[in-house]
C-alpha cells in the first residue's frame, strides 16, 4: 500500500520519532496489509516523556489552572471527539478490524465520559474537621496525585482511555498514554485533538512500543505515582513486579470469560438476544464477553435453536459496510489460540454446534466464524480460556445453586449476566454472583456514571463513575495552630 500514514510519538505537546529510530507497522486485518507505521518509543523517550509530566504537575500553565478551568478544556476536548468520532472510528477499523458502526458510535459515546468528569472538576471538595483540640484549626484538601501512567489496549481503546484520562485531568494530574502497539493509530489521533482543545503542552502525552522499550520503562519508572492498567492477567503481573520499583497506586482491569445464566422463566427471545450480543458483539474481542452461558434443561433446546437460528444470519465481512454484523479478529495469534482450544475440547468431549472454522473468502486469513461449543461439564478448554473471539460455550444446568455454582467456578469476575422475570430471583442470584458487574436481563450495558471493574483474576479497582475521580486524588490534612501563645515546650506534658 502506498502513501501509508506514519504517526510519531506525541511528548511534551510535539511531534517526535523515536530516539533510536525504531519503526513498526500496523496490520489491516481485513485486508492482512501493512496499513501506517508508527514510530516507537526507547527507554530515553520514556525517561523524557515522565519528566516532562512531573515538570508540568509541579509548575507551568497546568499547576496554575483552578478545578473549574480544567473541567472547562475537558468540556472542549468531549466535543471535538464528537465532531471527529467518524475520522477516529474509520482510524480505529482500519486498525483493529473492529466494526466501524461501532467504533464510530463507540467514540461518539465516550465525549459523555469526558462530560462527566468535566462536571466533576470543581465538585470534589476538602473538608473543616470538628477537631478534638481547642487551639488547632484542621482541614483537607485534594490534590492531584501526581504522574499517571495509562496503559490501553487496542480492542476498546477510546473507552478505555476515557475511563482513565477524563478523571485524571479532572483531578489534575498529567497523564502519559501508552498505547497498544498492535493498533495504536486512534490514540495518535486523539493526541491531535488534546493539543487542539488547548490543554498545556506536556499535560498528556502519547507514546507507544513493545514491552522492553517502552512498557518496562514506563510502569517501572520511579516518577510514575499512579498506574491505571487494562490487559491481560499475564502482563498484569509483570506489571505488580514493575510498580515494586515506584510505589505506584495501581489499577488493573484484566480479562474475563464471564457467565450468562438463562434460567427457565426467562423471556426466551431476550435471552437469546443476550447471548449473541455477549457473544458475538465487537466479534467477541470484548474483555467482558458473556462466554460461558449456563442454559436451564427445561429450556435448553430452544435457547440453543434460537441461538442458533440468529447466528445463521450474522454477515462476516469488511468491517467498514454498515450491513456487517462480525469483522475480522485483529490478530492471528487470536485465530490460532481459537483453533488449539477448540481442537482441545472437542477432546475432551465437547461438540461444535456451529462455526468452529475460519471464514473463508473474506480478505484475509484474520476472519472466523461464530461458533457455539456444547459441552459435557465445566472442564471442557473453552469454559476457562479467554479467546477473545465469537466463541460461546453452553452448558446444561438443573437447579439454580448449580448454575451459580458453576458461574462462580472460574479464576476471571469481571462481567456476568442473568436471564430471569422472577424479581426475587434476579435480586437473590446477582447477589451470589462473584462478579464486579452483573448485568439482569440485557448485557454489554455502559454509562459514566456506573463503576466498572473486576475481583480475582479479572483485577481490582474501579473505573469511572464518582469514585473514579477519588481515585486520582490525595488527601492533604493542614493544621493551624490558632492560639495566641506559643507552642508548648514539648517535653512538658500536660
Amino acid at each position: 500500500m502506498t502513501n501509508q500514514p506514519h504517526y510519531q510519538l506525541f511528548i511534551d505537546g510535539q511531534w517526535r520519532e523515536g530516539s533510536d529510530a525504531q519503526v513498526m507497522h500496523s496490520t489491516n486485518p481485513a485486508t492482512g496489509e501493512h496499513w501506517a507505521s508508527f514510530a516507537c518509543a526507547s527507554p530515553a523517550d520514556v525517561d523524557a516523556t515522565v519528566k516532562a509530566a512531573r515538570r508540568n504537575l509541579n509548575e507551568g500553565p497546568w499547576s496554575e489552572l483552578n478545578a473549574t478551568a480544567r473541567g472547562a478544556l475537558l468540556y472542549k476536548l468531549a466535543d471535538l471527539i464528537e465532531a471527529n468520532a467518524e475520522k477516529i472510528g474509520a482510524v480505529e477499523t482500519t486498525d483493529s478490524g473492529k466494526l466501524a458502526k461501532e467504533t464510530v458510535m463507540q467514540t461518539g459515546y465516550v465525549a459523555n465520559y469526558y462530560r462527566y468528569y468535566a462536571g466533576l472538576a470543581d465538585k470534589v471538595e476538602g473538608n473543616t474537621l470538628p477537631i478534638d483540640k481547642p487551639d488547632m484549626h484542621v482541614y483537607t484538601t485534594p490534590e492531584p496525585i501526581g504522574v499517571v501512567a495509562a496503559v490501553v489496549p487496542w480492542n476498546a481503546q477510546m473507552f478505555l482511555t476515557a475511563t482513565k484520562l477524563g478523571p485524571a485531568l479532572a483531578a489534575g494530574c498529567t497523564v502519559i498514554l501508552k498505547a497498544s502497539e498492535l493498533a495504536p493509530a486512534p490514540m495518535f489521533e486523539l493526541a491531535k485533538l488534546i493539543k487542539e482543545a488547548g490543554f498545556p503542552d506536556g499535560v498528556v502525552s502519547v507514546i507507544t512500543g513493545d514491552a522492553q522499550n517502552c512498557a518496562i520503562p514506563l510502569t517501572s519508572h520511579p516518577d510514575i505515582d499512579r498506574l491505571a492498567f487494562t490487559g491481560g492477567p499475564e502482563t498484569a503481573k509483570h506489571v505488580i513486579r514493575n510498580t515494586a520499583e515506584n510505589f505506584a497506586v495501581t489499577s488493573l482491569e484484566l480479562g474475563g470469560k464471564s457467565p450468562i445464566i438463562v434460567f427457565e422463566d426467562a423471556d426466551l427471545e431476550s435471552a437469546a438476544n443476550g447471548l449473541i450480543a455477549g457473544n458475538f458483539g465487537a466479534s467477541g474481542q470484548s474483555c467482558v464477553a458473556g462466554s460461558r452461558a449456563f442454559i436451564q434443561r427445561s429450556v435448553y433446546d430452544e435457547v440453543v435453536a434460537k441461538v442458533a437460528e440468529k447466528a445463521g444470519h450474522i454477515v462476516i465481512g469488511n468491517p467498514l459496510e454498515d450491513a456487517t454484523h462480525i469483522g475480522p479478529l485483529c490478530t492471528m495469534a487470536q485465530i490460532e489460540n481459537i483453533e488449539r482450544t477448540l481442537a482441545k475440547s472437542v477432546e475432551q468431549g465437547a461438540t461444535i454446534r456451529f462455526g468452529g472454522e475460519r471464514a473463508a473468502d473474506c480478505g484475509s486469513q484474520h476472519y472466523f466464524k461464530p461458533t457455539m461449543v456444547e459441552c459435557p461439564n465445566t472442564d471442557i478448554a473453552t469454559l476457562t480460556t479467554e479467546m477473545f473471539g465469537p466463541v460461546m460455550s453452553v452448558v446444561v444446568f438443573d437447579t439454580e445453586e448449580e448454575a451459580i455454582a458453576m458461574a462462580n467456578d472460574s479464576i476471571y469476575g469481571l462481567g456476568s449476566g442473568i436471564f430471569t422475570q422472577n424479581l426475587a430471583r434476579a435480586h437473590r442470584v446477582s447477589s451470589k454472583i462473584q462478579s464486579g458487574i452483573c448485568w439482569v436481563n440485557t448485557y454489554r450495558a455502559i454509562s459514566p456514571i456506573a463503576p466498572f471493574g473486576g475481583i480475582n483474576q479479572s483485577g481490582y479497582g474501579r473505573e469511572a463513575g464518582i469514585q473514579g475521580i477519588f481515585d486520582y486524588i490525595r488527601t492533604k490534612t493542614t493544621w493551624i495552630n490558632i492560639s495566641s501563645e506559643p507552642m508548648s515546650n514539648p517535653f512538658v506534658m500536660r
